[in-house]
């Protein structure tokens, strides 16, 4: 925690005017609450907190680091299995940043999958290894259109955490700026573990919320990405980073600012001040003066983007064989109804 803000919560806990349930929706909402009670404690802030609020947030954190450590095993486990077949993954997001270290506390970081990325040539094969290995798919293999990033999630009996096999760091129209060959050069190995370099986690962090799940459209933050954004920032150049993308260098950038706004003016997250980024902070701290007239305009985004997700597909059908395959399959699939 830096020094100027770590004294402006002290101040704020002293007036003992926070209220709790609101932090704890907030901060559970964006997977952060372990994070802030590690913090919390690592600063002695603790004893600012209702007693019962802290039994709990140790109870959730101790739960998680548990879980975590089942899944770095679980993740070493994948790496001795596909090493063996002469195929390397890449680890990425949470998982990336476990196996490397990031974390002071591995019950800071809350995960849901293990995510690693493979040459597009390896994953079909990767796929068959895993289900050999009693992997198995839940859903049906038609949830995931042709050019999915990822293949269907694989989850096995006695493992805690489903498995993603990336052929795509992002969705189809970015995947040349920001691929498996862009991430390969200067990977991290880490006990014989592939993990992203700094500057490329960096990124992937903002641009799996801001383009993937379509953050940028919303003027949205992930407080868990934020959160990692900022602990790279100390890893690694955050403006240097952002700078290292044509296409994407916007919308990272603005992620980077709005970062740079939460945090409370950290200088290892610096963005570059243009017009444009000014114009994105201004709708973004806006959002907060007027919750409702928010929600509404989300949920315009959210139709926008669904009648354009529609119009895709459709134009994919008319071009792609496969696509037709794929659609015809998955709509008359009574489990995909269901």
């Amino acid at each position: 925690m830096e020094d100027k803000n770590r004294l402006e919560i002290e101040k704020q806990l002293q007036l003992k005017i926070i209220d709790w349930e609101a932090v704890v929706e907030v901060s559970t909402a964006h997977y952060v609450f372990p994070a802030m009670y590690c913090n919390l404690k690592r600063v002695g802030f603790l004893h600012y907190l209702p007693q019962e609020l802290v039994n709990f947030m140790e109870h959730i954190t101790n739960l998680n680091r548990e879980r975590n450590k089942q899944i770095i095993t679980q993740a070493k486990e994948l790496n001795t299995l596909l090493l063996k077949n002469n195929i390397i993954p890449i680890f990425l997001k949470g998982t990336g940043n476990l196996l490397e270290g990031l974390y002071e506390d591995i019950g800071e970081r809350m995960i849901g999958d293990i995510d690693f990325l493979l040459p597009k040539k390896d994953c079909c094969r990767a796929f068959k290894i895993l289900k050999n290995d009693n992997y198995y798919t839940p859903e049906t293999l038609l949830n995931n259109p042709p050019d999915h990033r990822h293949f269907p999630r694989l989850v096995k009996q006695e493992n805690i955490a489903a498995v993603e096999i990336h052929s795509k760091l992002l969705i189809s129209k970015y995947d040349n700026e920001f691929n498996y060959i862009v991430v390969k050069k200067d990977c991290q190995v880490i006990s014989q573990a592939s993990v992203l370099s700094y500057a490329n986690k960096l990124n992937l962090t903002i641009l799996s919320i801001h383009i993937n799940d379509s953050g940028f459209y919303y003027k949205a933050i992930l407080l868990r990405n934020a959160y990692d954004v900022f602990l790279l920032s100390k890893k690694t150049s955050a403006k240097a980073a952002v700078n290292s993308l044509n296409t994407l260098n916007h919308p990272l950038n603005c992620f980077l600012a709005s970062c740079y706004e939460v945090f409370n003016s950290v200088d290892s997250l610096e963005y570059n001040n243009t017009t444009k980024a000014a114009a994105y902070l201004s709708d973004f701290n806006s959002q907060f003066a007027n919750p409702k007239a928010t929600h509404r305009k989300h949920k315009r985004i959210q139709m926008y983007l669904f009648l354009k997700q529609i119009l895709n597909i459709i134009y994919k059908c008319i071009l792609y064989k496969e696509y037709r395959v794929w659609l015809f399959k998955r709509v008359t699939d009574k489990n995909w109804y269901k």
